[in-house]
């Protein structure tokens, strides 16, 4: 049989990183691709005995259907949390759990955008969210990023350009695939403009919490006084992706028609791995847990910076993150990294070329992203050579 492809999925693309993926599979390959959490941190035997009590003492609570909102004792938890430690949350703020962060993004698109609808993200972004708003046949708007966050001033023209526009999509701390953060003046700044122009913020927050250093800036959402900022985040980077759970606090307005969203899509978030969370929080320190992938990931992303200065050519720009998982890299020039990627496979070390995060992904680009989380030191440092050996053949 001959299928013929719906309109809005017709010209959608796979994500690059996930076919990635499944080179890195391979144990002789280096992968500096993912953004996957290091497996030496997960808390398989605190689960592990979590999960053997839930299935023995409680097995319909664990295995029967839930709430398309999520576990109420897990929803109150995690707002308490981010009451406590973010200042985010209002009486006319709701919280739903989602299948991981990337639900919560596609949910608020589902119930906000038509066809046609401009969402604006910053540039280079996450494809994950990039590619829902695709799904829904968003007209996508970049904003070129600066070392301390989006450009304001392309943020005013593109919706001066686009009156249309609905959504600002962005990632302020530890930005994906920059690496940047986003300055408090920025911050502020950006939601006084999506204020004025009636246009939502999902602030989508993976990464706020694996910083290196103790210097902390407040998320938007706390400043949001007017409803106009949905807020994602995530256990995955911080406990086990493989959880798959996620939430999203954004106006109860919102988070209604999320949830009516929601039931069409997976009917709830999986009861047991919302289980294993809630114990989790309740049984350990989260935050003495986070504090042990601050210090990891800050190691390992010092390693690939000294990597990269030692055998990069000098003329390729990178960013110095202060958390999170992923360094950008820029090589100036009339290069195409796809092509690159290609060649370098072959040497078995794998990156993810920059056209993969753009709004225009098959417009050629000269920069590329680096991920330091998963690999061993020695890894990180020998894929750093290779690439850096191949790049400079390329350069000069």
């Amino acid at each position: 049989m001959k299928f013929e492809i719906s309109d809005r999925m017709s010209k959608m693309k796979g994500s690059a990183i996930r076919e990635i993926f499944k080179l890195a599979g391979d144990p002789n390959v280096i992968s500096l691709a993912g953004g996957n959490p290091a497996p030496e941190l997960f808390p398989n035997k605190e689960l592990s005995e979590i999960a053997k009590e839930l299935l023995e003492t409680n097995p319909v609570l664990s295995l029967q259907y839930g709430v398309t909102d999520g576990y109420v004792p897990l929803r109150d938890l995690v707002k308490e949390r981010l009451k406590a430690k973010e200042n985010i949350g209002t009486e006319d703020d709701e919280l739903i759990i989602v299948s991981g962060g990337q639900q919560g993004i596609e949910l608020v698109t589902k119930v906000l955008i038509n066809e046609g609808d401009v969402v604006i993200v910053e540039e280079p972004s996450f494809i994950g969210a990039t590619n829902a708003f695709r799904s829904y046949n968003a007209k996508l708007v970049g904003v070129p990023m600066e070392d301390d966050g989006l450009c304001v001033e392309e943020l005013k023209k593109a919706i001066k350009e686009n009156k249309n526009a609905k959504i600002l999509y962005t990632i302020p701390t530890f930005q994906n695939p920059s690496g940047n953060t986003m300055s408090i003046e920025k911050r502020k700044e950006v939601y006084r403009i999506c204020k004025e122009n009636n246009i939502l913020i999902i602030e989508d927050n993976p990464y706020g919490e694996l910083s290196f250093t103790d210097e902390k800036l407040p998320t938007i959402k706390s400043m949001d006084t007017d409803g106009i900022v949905a807020y994602c985040g995530s256990f995955s980077k911080v406990i086990a992706p493989g959880l798959r759970v996620g939430f999203c606090i954004a106006p109860k307005e919102l988070v209604a028609k999320m949830v009516v969203a929601k039931q069409v899509s997976d009917v709830h978030t999986s009861m047991l791995p919302q289980l294993l969370v809630y114990e989790f929080m309740k049984r350990y320190n989260l935050d003495e847990y986070i504090e042990r992938n601050r210090k990891l990931y800050a190691h390992k992303c010092q390693t690939m910076l000294d990597a990269i200065e030692e055998y990069f050519p000098k003329s390729i720009k990178h960013t110095s993150p202060k958390g999170g998982l992923f360094v950008w890299c820029d090589m100036c020039g009339d290069y195409d990294t796809g092509e690159i990627a290609k060649e370098v496979v072959k040497d078995n070390v794998v990156f993810v070329p920059g056209s993969t995060f753009m709004v225009d992904m098959e417009k050629k680009c000269s920069c590329f992203r680096l991920n330091y989380s998963t690999m061993s030191d020695e890894k990180i440092v020998e894929g750093i050579k290779i690439l850096g050996n191949a790049l400079k053949k390329i350069v000069e």
